[in-house]
């Protein structure tokens, strides 16, 4: 049962939620997903690692940026379970709508460089 309320308690901060919409569309670096959240860095990074213990997203170094994606296996089925059904519950959700159009303009090199 514990496990079970960590799940839940991950997906229960709406940021957490937006995160994982934004990584289904593609890796992203700390900097990129603070600039959609618009919300401080130690805030998103913290959030980062709540959703990499409870086994939703990997992160892989890749120069000077940390990338972060959707774990394609997580060993939980329960976490594999509600990474294949977000679109279902949240997709059409307006912030989730926002936060795509946000995500499509958001440009990593310019971002970190300041």
């Amino acid at each position: 049962m514990n496990d079970t309320n960590n799940i839940f308690k991950t997906l229960s901060d709406p940021n957490r939620l937006r995160i994982l919409k934004m990584l289904q569309v593609r890796s992203l670096c700390v900097c990129e997903i603070t600039s959609v959240l618009d919300i401080g860095t130690p805030t998103v990074s913290r959030h980062l690692s709540i959703l990499k213990k409870s086994g939703f997203i990997l992160d892989e170094k890749d120069g000077k940026w940390v990338n972060y994606m959707i774990n394609p296996r997580p060993a939980d089925a329960r976490v594999s379970s509600i990474l294949s059904s977000l679109d279902f519950w949240i997709a059409d959700e307006s912030t989730i709508i926002k936060d795509k159009k946000k995500l499509a303009n958001v440009d990593r090199v310019s971002l970190c460089a300041k």
